[in-house]
C-alpha cells in the first residue's frame, strides 16, 4: 500500500535538531522522555519509505532552479530503508547518552544522509552533503578528548577538499549544461566537471589513497556516535556513485584495490575500531567494485552489499564499543578474558563477525557472494579474485583476530574493572543481530528491494557450490590464521598507511613556507640592527634637539613673555587712586588725540 504524499525522512530529525538544544534540563535527564522524543524521527522515517510510492515529490523552483527534495524510485527506497533501520538502533543503542549535543549531531547527520538519498539534483545533494559533513565533524568532537579534537579538524578538511571538488564540477557543469541533473554519466562522454564530481563523491567513499580520514577519524568518535558514522558517509558516497556513475572503469579497479588494501592493515591493526575502520575501506571497496563493473547483478550486488554492510558494521562498531565503554579501552594488547565479563557482547559481535565474513546463514554471505558472481559471470576474473583474497583477510581479522585477543587472549578473566553496560546498548545490539541472521535465511527479504532485474542469470545464493565455496574459503581462513597467530599478535605502533604521506607534505609545506619566512626574518633582523638601529638613533638626536631649540624655546618665551608682562602689570597697580585717576586721564588724552588726527 502506498500514499501519493512523501514525508521527507530528514524532517524530523531537522525539528528534533531544533527543539533539542530548547528543552529543560531537568526533563532531559528522565531517560525515558528522552528516548521517546529521539526514538519518533526514525519510525517517522520508517512509514514514510515503506508507505511511499515512486515519483518526484517537494520539488522547489528557486533563482531559475527546480530544486527536488524527494526523489523516490527503487534505488533512493532501499537505501533510505536501511538509513531510517539503522538510525533507529542507533537511537536505542545511544539512548542513555544524556549530552544533547550527540542528539543534535546525530539528527543533522542523518538528515544529511536521507537528503542526499533523496535528492533529484546534484545542487541539492550538495546542500545535504555539506550539512553531512559538519553534522559528523561534530560527533566525532563529541568524544570531547584531545585526540578526537585533532581527529574531527583533519576530518572536516578531508572533506572540505572533498566538498570543494563537488562544487567546482557543479559550477563548471552549470555553465556547460546550465543546469544540476543528477542522472549516469556515459564513461565515454565525461567531461571534466564529471571527473571533478567523481572526485568529491570518492573523498565520502574512503577510495584509495583519500581514505586516510577513515581509520583516522571513527576509532575517535564517541562510542554512540561510532554506530552512525559507520552507517551514512561511505554509503551516501556508494549511492551517489551508484546513480552517477555505475560502469567507469575506473571504479572496478579501485574498488578491488579497496578491498585488498583495507584488508591488510586491519591484519596488522591493533585498536579494534580502527581495525573495523580499516574493514569499512575494504568492505565499500567491494560496493565500489561491483558499481564499477556495471552489470545489473555487480549493481544488485553493491547495494545489498551495502545494505548488509550497514547492520553488520553497525553491530561490530556496538560490540566494540560496548567493550571501549565497559572496559575503557579498545586496544587488543590490553584486552582479553572478557568473554566470561561480556558474554552477550561476544555473542551479539561474534553474530556481525560471520556475516562479514560470508558465512552461509548470515546476511554478510547473501550480499559478498553476489558481486563476486558477477564479477566473474563477466569474466572479470582478477577482480573477482582480488575479492576472493580480501574475503580471506576479513574473516582472520575480524571473525577470529579481534574477538579471539578481545575475549579470549591467552586469559582466563580480566582483571581490570568491568562497568556494567545499559540495557539499551544490548536492545541495539539484538535487534541488529536479529536483522544479520534473518537476512541471511531469508535472502528475499532484502533481494526484492534491489533496484535492477536480472532476467538471464538471476542470483541464487542458496546452491552447494557457493554454500561449500563458502566454507573452504572460512576454513582456509582459519588456518592460515593458525599459522600466522604469532605474526599478527597485536603490537601498540600506530599504523598511518598513506596518513604518513599526508603528515609528510604537511611537514614539506610548512618547511618550505617557514624556511623562506626565516631567511627573510634573519635578513631583516639584520638590516634592522645595522641600519635602521642607526638611523632610529639619529631621528632620536633630531626630535631631541628640535625638542629643545625650538619647542622649549617656544614654550618657555611665551612663559618669560607673560611673566614680564605680569610683572609690568603689578607694578602698574599701585592701590593710589591718585595714580588711577592720571592713568585714565592720559589714556583719554591719547585716545582723543588719535581720533583727532586721524579723523
Amino acid at each position: 500500500m502506498g500514499i501519493d504524499t512523501f514525508i521527507h525522512p530528514a524532517a524530523g530529525f531537522l525539528l528534533l535538531a531544533l527543539l533539542v538544544p530548547l528543552m529543560p534540563l531537568g526533563l532531559w535527564k528522565n531517560k525515558a522522555l528522552r528516548g521517546a522524543l529521539a526514538i519518533i524521527p526514525p519510525l517517522i522515517a520508517l512509514y514514510s519509505i515503506f508507505t511511499v510510492e515512486p515519483g518526484s515529490y517537494g520539488v522547489l523552483h528557486y533563482l531559475d532552479q527546480a530544486l527536488t527534495f524527494g526523489r523516490v524510485d527503487k534505488l533512493s527506497i532501499v537505501f533510505g530503508q536501511v538509513f531510517a533501520i539503522i538510525s533507529f538502533i542507533g537511537c536505542i543503542y545511544g539512548m542513555h547518552v544524556e549530552d544533547k549535543g550527540h542528539y543534535v549531531c546525530a539528527s543533522l547527520y542523518v538528515a544529511g544522509g536521507f537528503g542526499c538519498v533523496f535528492a533529484g539534483d546534484l545542487l541539492t545533494v550538495f546542500l545535504f552533503w555539506e550539512l553531512m559533513s559538519i553534522g559528523s565533524t561534530f560527533l566525532i568532537w563529541q568524544a570531547r578528548t584531545k585526540e578526537s579534537v585533532h581527529a574531527g579538524f583533519r576530518y572536516f578538511l578531508y572533506h572540505t577538499v572533498g566538498g570543494l571538488f563537488l562544487l567546482g564540477g557543479l559550477l563548471l557543469k552549470y555553465k556547460a549544461t546550465g543546469g544540476f541533473a543528477f542522472d549516469l554519466v556515459n564513461p565515454a562522454e565525461a567531461h571534466l566537471y564529471d571527473w571533478l564530481i567523481l572526485t568529491g563523491f570518492c573523498v565520502n567513499a574512503a577510495v584509495v589513497p583519500l581514505h586516510a580520514w577513515l581509520p583516522d577519524a571513527y576509532p575517535r568518535a564517541s562510542v554512540a556516535g561510532a554506530v552512525y558514522m559507520c552507517a551514512f558517509t561511505t554509503k551516501t558516497a556508494v549511492y551517489v556513485l551508484c546513480r552517477g556513475f555505475a560502469g567507469w572503469e575506473v571504479l572496478a579497479i579501485a574498488g578491488t584495490f579497496m578491498a585488498v588494501y583495507g584488508v591488510l592493515y586491519a591484519c596488522i591493526e591493533n585498536n579494534a575500531r580502527r581495525i573495523l575502520s580499516y574493514h569499512i575501506v575494504s568492505q565499500v571497496g567491494y560496493m565500489v567494485a561491483g558499481i564499477g563493473i556495471g552489470t545489473a547483478m555487480t549493481i544488485n550486488g553493491a547495494v545489498a552489499h551495502a545494505y548488509a554492510h550497514i547492520l553488520y558494521k553497525g553491530l561490530l562498531f556496538m560490540g566494540t564499543g560496548a567493550i571501549l565503554y565497559s572496559v575503557g579501552t579498545a586496544k587488543l594488547d590490553e584486552l582479553g578474558g572478557l568473554v566470561t565479563k561480556l558474554p552477550w557482547v561476544m555473542v551479539w559481535y561474534m553474530v556481525a563477525a560471520l556475516s562479514i565474513s560470508g558465512m552461509p546463514l548470515f546476511n554478510g554471505f547473501i550480499s559478498k557472494t553476489m558481486t563476486i558472481a558477477g564479477a566473474a559471470e563477466h569474466h572479470r576474473t582478477f577482480l573477482a579474485l582480488g575479492m576472493e583474497i580480501a574475503a580471506v583477510g576479513t574473516f582472520i581479522s575480524v571473525g577470529i583476530k579481534l574477538p579471539y585477543f578481545a575475549f579470549w587472549g591467552r586469559k582466563k578473566e580480566f582483571t581490570g574493572e568491568v562497568k556494567p553496560l545499559p540495557v539499551n546498548m544490548y536492545i541495539g545490539m539484538g535487534i541488529c543481530g536479529l536483522l544479520c541472521i534473518a537476512q541471511g535465511v531469508y535472502p528475499h527479504m532484502l533481494y526484492k528491494y534491489l533496484p535492477m532485474v536480472v532476467e538471464e542469470h538471476p542470483f541464487h545464493p542458496w546452491t552447494i557450490d557457493k554454500v561449500l565455496n563458502a566454507g573452504l574459503l572460512l576454513g582456509f581462513s582459519g588456518l592460515a590464521f593458525y599459522l600466522t597467530r604469532y605474526i599478527i599478535t597485536p603490537h601498540k605502533a600506530l599504523n598511518l598507511d598513506f596518513d604518513w604521506f599526508y603528515r609528510l607534505i604537511g611537514k614539506v609545506t610548512m618547511k618550505a613556507v617557514c624556511w623562506p619566512s626565516a631567511k627573510v626574518d634573519d635578513v631583516w633582523t639584520e638590516v634592522y640592527r645595522t641600519v635602521g638601529l642607526r638611523s632610529l638613533i639619529g631621528m632620536g638626536r633630531g626630535t631631541s634637539w628640535f625638542d629643545k631649540k625650538g619647542i622649549d624655546t617656544v614654550v618657555d618665551g611665551s612663559a618669560y613673555t607673560v611673566r614680564n608682562i605680569g610683572r609690568a602689570g603689578a607694578k602698574v597697580q599701585t592701590a593710589n587712586l591718585q595714580d588711577y585717576l592720571a592713568l585714565a586721564a592720559v589714556l583719554g588724552l591719547g585716545i582723543f588725540a588719535l581720533v583727532w588726527y586721524f579723523g
